[in-house]
């Protein structure tokens, strides 16, 4: 029941509180039958908890659908409200204008088309085109809009893949016409304006109370092989230091959740000058670069240890994308135009990738591992999780897998 709100239908939410309020009073019902049970008493009180439920329901749907209607009465009132640009200029962008413009309670206020040509000049109903296609994205950086709704006639792959890359990063929100793009609907959840059909474009990937919990067990689990590891750290350290010379910690810059610029720390397994003269390179098997305690630590993934301390932080988490460098992020969204997808969840020490796939030897393996990163994303769960983590402790013990 918690997360965002905006312009939700106050059947729907009702309808959801139903569900979840009658599954919480399930447990309950059967949890107090189990203890009855094995003291040999009945005491009554399964029947009042569905007392308890209806009151529960009547009194929780009434204060919700009264605080929804009060936020409903802000946003008519201008309180709350989000801009957003329609980018298309015809019958169908109109038509989603004088919908939106007609149902004030949606809390939108479109600022303007983005269209075909750009031509500054045409309006419709004094809302001016702002801006032409290949204008979007400086547009993005100049104009505060929360909202993008795209109702072009024809299909713009190149438009709607530069979108996905760069709206998201800037909190912006994709919603497209429907019979468009049908290659994106693993993508996409519908919505509607008033009976008006929508495809809400990257949806919320996951809800509160799990992003939550995980948060909470990434800080847990974390801080608990900090300290349990910390005799190994502390030998760990001291080898490094007789093996060869240089740091103990290698950081290397990293992009994190939203692109966000980040130091990852690893014990240093590698010569301390390796990428003065080749610069940034993947690693690779049997690499040169890589010293003799430093082959032991990748192999045994004693190395990632101190990136608990990136997820005590909240730049990384125990599961997801493995962070990439800039320069290499760059370099593969030229090539790869889902590539930035990656950078919408907090980058992860193990991930699905790591667990399916073996080293980065070409551009085809990282579109392979781009795959199965963006299967984790639309699937992302605690339950997911721990299917990954599991898997991890397997490929550790038989020394499979790839982390960069």
């Amino acid at each position: 029941m918690y997360k965002a709100w905006f312009a939700a239908s106050r059947f729907d939410e009702i309808s959801t509180l139903f569900k979840a309020s009658f599954v919480g009073i399930f447990i309950l019902f059967f949890a107090i039958y189990i203890d009855d049970s094995l003291h040999g008493i009945s005491s009554g009180s399964r029947i009042l908890l569905f007392v308890y439920w209806g009151m529960l329901f009547v009194f929780v749907g009434s204060g919700r659908i009264l605080v929804r209607s009060f936020q409903r009465r802000l946003l008519v009132k201008g309180i709350g409200r989000k801009n957003a640009v329609i980018i298309g200029f015809n019958s169908k962008a109109f038509e989603v204008f004088d919908q939106i413009a007609e149902h004030r309670a949606l809390g939108l206020d479109i600022i303007g088309f983005i269209s075909d040509n750009g031509n500054k000049s045409e309006n419709y109903k004094d809302v001016n085109i702002i801006g032409s296609l290949s204008e979007i994205k400086s547009l993005l950086g100049k104009i505060i809009v929360q909202e993008i709704i795209i109702a072009l006639e024809k299909k713009n792959d190149d438009l709607l893949l530069d979108l996905l890359a760069e709206a998201p990063l800037k909190g912006i929100g994709l919603k497209i016409v429907p019979n468009l793009y049908e290659i994106l609907t693993g993508q996409a959840r519908t919505s509607q304006i008033y009976g008006m059909p929508l495809i809400d474009l990257m949806p919320e990937l996951m809800p509160e109370w799990e992003r939550k919990l995980k948060r909470f067990f990434d800080i847990f689990v974390s801080f608990l092989i900090l300290i349990i590891t910390l005799p190994l750290s502390i030998l760990v350290s001291l080898i490094i230091k007789i093996d060869s010379s240089g740091t103990i910690f290698f950081k290397q810059k990293r992009c994190g959740l939203d692109g966000k610029i980040f130091k990852m720390i690893k014990f240093r397994s590698m010569f301390s000058d390796a990428e003065e003269k080749s610069g940034p390179v993947w690693s690779q098997k049997d690499d040169p670069r890589i010293t003799r305690i430093g082959k032991f630590l990748r192999k045994t993934r004693i190395d990632e240890l101190p990136q608990m301390i990136n997820v005590l932080k909240g730049e990384m988490s125990l599961v997801g994308p493995r962070p990439e460098r800039p320069f290499f992020v760059e370099k593969f969204t030229k090539v790869i135009p889902y590539y930035k997808r990656r950078l919408n969840v907090r980058p992860g020490i193990t991930g699905w990738a790591q667990v399916k796939h073996k080293y980065d030897e070409s551009i085809e393996d990282v579109k392979e591992k781009l795959r199965y990163d963006l299967f984790y994303i639309e699937n992302i769960s605690i339950r997911m999780d721990f299917k990954i983590l599991f898997r991890t402790i397997f490929v550790m013990l038989f020394g499979k897998g790839h982390y960069q």
